[in-house]
């Protein structure tokens, strides 16, 4: 057994089999249809139940961060276990959940002074965040201290990057992250965003008409960016809606074809940037994966 456990906000879009099977604790985000009941994410509800609910419904839904009482309830039966924590949290430029976490480490390390409690801003968010959690379970089964992991994930989490497109600007204009001016226009004109998750935030990258060009910029954006190392990096391929697998599919099968180092599985994008996105989003994420001497 290591001597210390990974935990994640659930913003790492890691799906319920993954984390059992490399043995992560997830903390849930919340998720609010009518601003009065909320669902923890994985634990009521499912990505795709998600999705499949705000298509039927046709709702713009609200989260709400992990809170410090939640990170404290994950974190304690690991450290009364004598067990210590590694803590990995979505970028603190987008939710507050980094600060809940260090502030959960903070009050339950006047109670276990004995046990080590390291948090960590990953600055990313979704399958860069999983790519990074998915490093640091590498280096756990290794033998690595938490230090020494820490080190090095300091310095992984600046190769990570997504290049992600959606079909619908509707989400994105509800959130504030597009005018409706520019909604309107992209709608009646067929223009879809390239997006990309970057130190910690997004940013608009350029405008495409039609959805299989924009599919066809992120492949490309890909290739130019890492295809001349790409044995050194790991990809994964990330999507919204389950009515876009089979799209995720094919892009993924065209990569791996091409020699990249692809996961087998696609990753549904989870409620933190569903809600901001929406139900349509297909993006390809990556990491370069850490080279063991």
């Amino acid at each position: 057994m290591s001597a210390y456990k990974i935990l994640s906000d659930t913003s790492c879009d890691i799906p319920v089999y993954l984390l059992e099977k490399l043995d992560v604790t997830y903390v849930p985000f919340h998720v609010s249809f009518d601003m009065e009941h909320y669902l923890k994410e994985l634990h009521d509800i499912t990505p795709d139940e998600f999705y499949d609910k705000i298509n039927a419904e046709h709702l713009f839904p609200k989260t709400s961060l992990p809170s410090v009482q939640d990170y404290m309830d994950a974190m304690e039966p690991i450290l009364k276990e004598g067990t210590d924590v590694f803590c990995m949290c979505l970028t603190s430029k987008f939710s507050g959940s980094y600060q809940s976490a260090v502030n959960a480490a903070n009050i339950l390390s006047e109670s276990y002074p004995s046990r080590k409690i390291m948090v960590m801003d990953t600055t990313c968010v979704t399958g860069s965040q999983g790519l990074l959690v998915y490093e640091a379970c590498r280096m756990r089964d290794a033998g690595f201290s938490m230090e020494k992991m820490a080190e090095i994930l300091d310095k992984q989490k600046d190769t990570t990057k997504i290049n992600f497109t959606v079909d619908s600007l509707e989400y994105l204009q509800k959130g504030g992250r597009i005018g409706k001016a520019s909604a309107l226009a992209g709608t009646i004109l067929n223009i879809k965003p390239i997006i990309i998750m970057k130190d910690g935030e997004l940013h608009p990258e350029s405008k495409v008409r039609g959805h299989k060009k924009a599919l066809k910029t992120i492949m490309d954006m890909t290739r130019n960016e890492i295809g001349a190392e790409k044995e050194k990096y790991q990809v994964l391929f990330i999507r919204g809606e389950k009515e876009r697998q089979a799209t995720a599919e094919e892009l993924q099968q065209e990569l791996q074809a091409e020699g990249f180092d692809v996961m087998d599985d696609i990753w549904p994008v989870g409620i933190t940037i569903g809600t901001h996105a929406g139900p349509t989003p297909i993006g390809i994420c990556y990491i370069k994966k850490y080279e063991f001497v």
